[in-house]
């Protein structure tokens, strides 16, 4: 009984207990930078035969299984100009490796090698021939890895807005500022069960940042926070994309309001499409205009033009306007065939689309502009009727709208065009045009 009492009180029931004892080293060495380290590498993974000798700090920590037998480390505790990681085979590392402390690693005999655009050091492991770095094994892992003697100051991670983050912080300790997790992701798990999770911190300008949970955290089922602040933790990289690993739920300090909605889509009255062209004699010289009356430019984010082909009531292709701005009194010039517009024009159109676009009609099809918020502004034609001999063909000829026209109209009126083609209907004028010379595209 005595003994079994001894075995149940001394188990470690949670990470809180104190650190084993470890010496720390005050060696003297001469140094190579980390950069000088990540210069050895050229393309595949190598073995350090030179008696070569770094110096860190430790930015990561494994106590809250958010990070596994890994160690990031910079070169400065603060103002760092270059991180990398090691690959330990060490659970716990945080017990010997304190974020903030100084650490030595000699590196002769570990492997150097690149994996998702982070570069690395550690052990080795082959697969199909190809040698890559792989945990260094526990029992050599105190030969490479040195505490220093010198005092812990802490670490200053460097504070950052997401569309200023760059290259140059790759493998160190930043501060994101004034972000948020996702709309759509608030109410998650930091993680999903088992499994390494993404998530999403965004900006009051949309920007975003991946966040990287892995489900073995110790915090994986805990909700997101719903606020705004900043979020804290080494900053990667996967396939171009940045990446950010935080070391417990205190990284993310966000206890100020979250962005408000930015409102940057409008309507207006006053954008609307100008003309419609299908040339007699080429078919590649078509195009479509949408003018902005107004005296102010306008960003046409969220506006999408549509085209519903002959007598189709379902959408049969549409343009997305959201990259473009129109200034006031001016046109947007939209082509379906950009190498042949300049050809015949002697100018490139503002806006290059594919062939069987709402810009490559022929004559007998109906368009619709919609604004942002899905609602239809205006529109040319009668949807689910085929334009041919009506009054809205526009077959060989071009569709202008009439210099009086000021506003746009949800509903087609044939009164407020000028109409050409070559078999129309009433309100229409039965006259082929030829381009370049009965055209004049980003003219009003």
């Amino acid at each position: 009984m005595i003994l079994i009492g001894i075995m149940l009180f001394s188990c470690v029931k949670d990470k809180e207990f104190d650190a084993p004892d470890l010496e720390c080293s005050d060696t003297e060495f001469t140094f190579i930078s980390i950069s000088e380290l990540k210069n050895i590498y050229h393309g595949e993974t190598i073995q350090i035969q030179e008696d070569l000798v770094i110096k860190a700090y430790v930015i990561s920590s494994d106590k809250e299984g958010n990070f596994f037998n890994t160690v990031y480390f910079q070169d400065e505790p603060s103002n760092p100009s270059d991180g990398m990681q090691i690959e330990l085979e060490l659970r716990d590392a945080h017990l010997f490796f304190n974020v903030g402390q100084q650490i030595v690693i000699k590196l002769k005999g570990l492997y150097l090698g690149e994996s998702n655009d982070v570069y690395k050091i550690g052990g080795v492991f082959t697969s199909f021939g190809n040698r890559s770095v792989g945990r260094l094994p526990k029992n050599v892992v105190f030969d490479h890895v040195l505490v220093s003697c010198k005092e812990n100051i802490g670490i200053e991670p460097t504070s950052i807005a997401i569309s200023a983050i760059n290259e140059a912080m790759l493998n160190t300790l930043v501060v994101v500022t004034d972000v948020e997790i996702k709309q759509e992701e608030l109410g998650e798990t930091f993680a999903i069960k088992q499994e390494e999770t993404f998530r999403t911190l965004v900006d009051c300008g949309d920007n975003e940042l991946v966040i990287v949970n892995s489900g073995y955290a110790d915090f994986q089922a805990e909700i997101l926070p719903d606020k705004m602040g900043t979020a804290t933790g080494i900053l990667t990289m996967d396939n171009n994309i940045y990446q950010l690993i935080i070391r417990n739920v205190d990284d993310l300090s966000f206890n100020e309001e979250r962005c408000e909605d930015l409102v940057d889509e409008f309507t207006s009255s006053s954008i609307f499409i100008s003309e419609i062209a299908d040339p007699n004699n080429n078919a590649g010289a078509r195009f479509v205009e949408i003018y902005n009356a107004s005296e102010e430019s306008l960003s046409l984010k969220g506006w999408v033009l549509e085209r519903y082909t002959n007598d189709n009531s379902e959408v049969s292709s549409s343009i997305d306007l959201s990259e473009y701005v129109i200034e006031g009194n001016r046109l947007l010039v939209i082509s379906p065939n950009a190498e042949e517009f300049k050809n015949v024009y002697g100018f490139e159109a503002d806006v290059s689309v594919v062939t069987n676009s709402p810009a490559d009609s022929n004559g007998d099809d109906n368009l619709v502009l919609v604004d942002p918020f899905g609602t239809v502004v205006d529109i040319f034609g009668i949807i689910g009727e085929d334009g041919s001999n009506t009054n809205h063909e526009f077959e060989d000829g071009r569709a202008v709208r009439k210099i009086e026209v000021d506003t746009n109209n949800a509903i087609f009126n044939s009164a407020e065009w000028l109409i050409y083609n070559d078999t129309g209907g009433e309100d229409t004028i039965n006259q082929p045009q030829n381009a370049p010379l009965d055209f004049s595209p980003g003219v009003r």
